[in-house]
């Protein structure tokens, strides 16, 4: 049997910038437990200014491709998923592809 596809490795990236509930009840008729009651969410982390959604796929795909010991041209595919695209095209997976320096397979995004 042939194996088609294998995740050989992992990688993630949270902006550095972190904010808790409590810094929206300064600008939202709202309050940390209220938040974390309805959502278990105690705080997010908001990319800086100019930081784009392909910088941080890249970041998470760098992490990845260390995870796995490979280099970019390892890869056969790079798909992101997002409902926050740079732009409406080019896709941010071939934006992640030309950082990385990948000079072979393919990239797509799949949006919901």
């Amino acid at each position: 049997m042939t194996i088609r596809a294998a995740v050989k490795g992992v990688g993630h990236y949270l902006p550095d910038r972190v904010v808790p509930n409590a810094e929206f009840e300064a600008i939202i008729d709202t309050s940390d437990e209220w938040i974390r009651s309805r959502s278990g969410i105690e705080r997010r982390h908001f990319a800086a200014e100019g930081q784009m959604t392909s910088d941080l796929a890249t970041r998470a795909a760098l992490a990845a491709l260390a995870d796995a010991g490979l280099v970019a041209d390892d890869i056969d595919a790079i798909i992101v998923a997002t409902s926050t695209p740079d732009l409406t095209f080019p896709a941010v997976a071939t934006m992640v592809q030309a950082a990385l320096g990948m000079t072979r397979g393919f990239a797509f995004d799949v949006q919901a």
